[in-house]
C-alpha cells in the first residue's frame, strides 16, 4: 500500500494494543502507524517481540491480564482513548484453562480497567467460530446465526471466545459506565506474515512431500482471510466508536455500531484445498492434480482418530487431528454484508496477494532459522 501523507491520517487519539505483540497485534500496530493519527501503546505479557524501531514512538508495556493490579497503572499511565484487544492464546496450543484464564477471565479485567480509567471505545477480537459448531456447515452465514450454546460448542476454545464477547457487548453503555462504548469482530481463517498456524501447517504438508492427500471432495467454499484485513476492520471499528460516542443521541439500529459484532473475510470464499494448492504454488510446486489421491472424511476421521491415540501413547504430536480433518471437509463462507454497510470494510490485500506475502514471509523464515543452526 502507498504511504499515506500526514494530512490525510484520520484521527484515534491514544490506542492502546492488547497482545500488540503477538499475530495480530503487532499488525494492528503496524497499520495504525501508517493510516492513522495515534499515539499508540502496547500491552502484552512479554514485549520482547515484534517490536518496531524506538524512532516510531510506540510504548511497549509488560502486564497480565488475569491480574487488575498488573495492567491498570499502564491504562493510568497512557489514558486510552480506544482499547484493541486481541490476546489470546492460540485455537491449537492452549489448554482448557489457559483458554478460560484468558479469554474469560482476563478480557473482564480488561473491561474493567476500561471502565475504571476513561476509555471510549473498547474493540474485541473474538471469532467466527462462535457461529460453528464444527459439525454443521455455514454457509452464507451472517451475523444473525446463533452463537452456539456451551452443550453444543464442541471446541472449548470458541466457548471462551464466545462467553468472552458476550462480556464485552454486555458492557456497551452499561448503567456503571455509560460512556464506554464496546464492539467485537469475528475474524475468518486468520492467515499472514506471522501467522503461526494457517501458512505453516500447508507449507509443513508441502515440504514434507504430503500434497498428493485431499481429504473430502474440495467442493466445499471456505473462508480465509489474510491479516492486515483483519486489522484494518478493527481500526474502522474504532474510528466509528469513536465518532458514535461524539453524538448526543446512540445511532439507529441499521447504523449503529456500538454493541454489535461483525464477521470479517477477504470477501473471497475459495475451495479449501485450492487455497492449500495456492500456498503450495507460491512455494515453488508445479505439479497439478493429476497426483492427487481423494481420501473420504469418515475414512480421514478414522486414521485422524488413530493417529490420536498413536500421539498420546508415544507423547509426539499427531501429523493429522480430527479437527484438522472436520475443517479441511466442512463448508465455512460467510456473509459481511453487515461490516460493508456499517463499517465502510472493504479488504486492503487480495487473497492471492496475502497468500503471497504469507508464503514468503514463512520462506524467509525458514531460510533464517536455518542460516542461524549452520552458524
Amino acid at each position: 500500500m502507498a504511504p499515506i501523507p500526514a494530512s490525510e491520517k484520520a484521527p484515534l487519539g491514544n490506542v492502546l494494543v492488547i497482545g500488540g505483540c503477538g499475530f495480530l497485534g503487532h499488525h494492528l500496530v503496524d497499520l495504525i502507524l501508517e493510516s492513522y493519527k495515534a499515539s499508540v501503546s502496547v500491552l502484552d505479557l512479554y514485549t520482547t517481540r515484534n517490536r518496531r524501531p524506538d524512532s516510531d514512538g510506540v510504548s511497549y508495556y509488560n502486564g497480565d491480564i488475569t491480574d487488575l493490579s498488573s495492567i491498570l497503572p499502564v491504562f493510568e499511565k497512557t489514558k486510552p482513548d480506544v482499547v484493541i484487544h486481541t490476546a489470546s492464546p492460540t485455537a491449537v496450543d492452549g489448554a482448557k484453562a489457559l483458554f478460560k484464564k484468558v479469554n474469560v477471565d482476563g478480557t473482564k479485567v480488561v473491561i474493567e480497567a476500561c471502565q475504571k480509567s476513561g476509555v471510549k471505545a473498547l474493540v474485541y477480537t473474538s471469532s467466527a467460530s462462535i457461529i460453528s459448531d464444527s459439525v454443521n456447515d455455514l454457509i452464507n452465514a451472517d451475523e444473525r446465526w446463533p452463537v452456539i450454546p456451551a452443550s453444543a460448542q464442541s471446541e472449548y476454545y470458541s466457548l471462551t471466545k464466545a462467553e468472552a464477547e458476550a462480556f464485552v457487548l454486555a458492557a456497551n453503555r452499561s448503567p456503571t459506565c455509560p460512556k464506554l462504548l464496546t464492539c467485537a469482530i469475528r475474524p475468518s481463517g486468520i492467515f499472514g506474515p506471522g501467522d503461526v498456524q494457517q501458512t505453516p501447517g500447508f507449507l509443513n504438508a508441502y515440504y514434507n512431500g504430503q500434497t498428493g492427500f485431499q481429504l473430502g471432495s474440495n467442493d466445499n467454499l471456505f473462508d480465509f482471510t489474510y491479516v492486515t484485513n483483519i486489522a484494518h476492520a478493527h481500526l474502522l471499528a474504532a474510528r466509528a466508536l469513536i465518532y458514535t460516542s461524539t453524538l448526543s443521541h446512540p445511532l439507529q439500529d441499521l447504523e449503529k455500531v456500538d454493541g454489535e459484532a461483525f464477521l470479517i473475510t477477504n470477501d473471497s470464499p475459495v475451495y479449501f484445498w485450492d487455497f492449500a494448492r495456492a500456498i503450495w504454488k507460491a512455494a515453488g510446486n508445479e505439479r497439478g492434480t493429476e497426483h492427487v489421491w481423494v481420501i473420504g472424511q469418515s475414512l480421514g476421521m478414522g486414521v485422524a482418530t488413530l493417529l490420536k491415540w498413536i500421539s498420546w501413547v508415544t507423547r509426539k504430536p499427531a501429523r493429522l487431528t480430527p479437527l484438522q480433518v472436520k475443517y479441511s471437509c466442512m463448508t465455512r463462507y460467510l456473509d459481511i454484508g453487515k461490516a460493508k454497510k456499517r463499517l465502510g470494510y472493504a479488504p486492503l490485500v487480495s487473497l492471492q496477494d496475502g497468500i503471497e506475502l504469507a508464503v514468503k514471509w514463512a520462506i524467509d523464515e525458514k531460510a533464517g532459522e536455518g542460516e542461524k543452526k549452520s552458524q
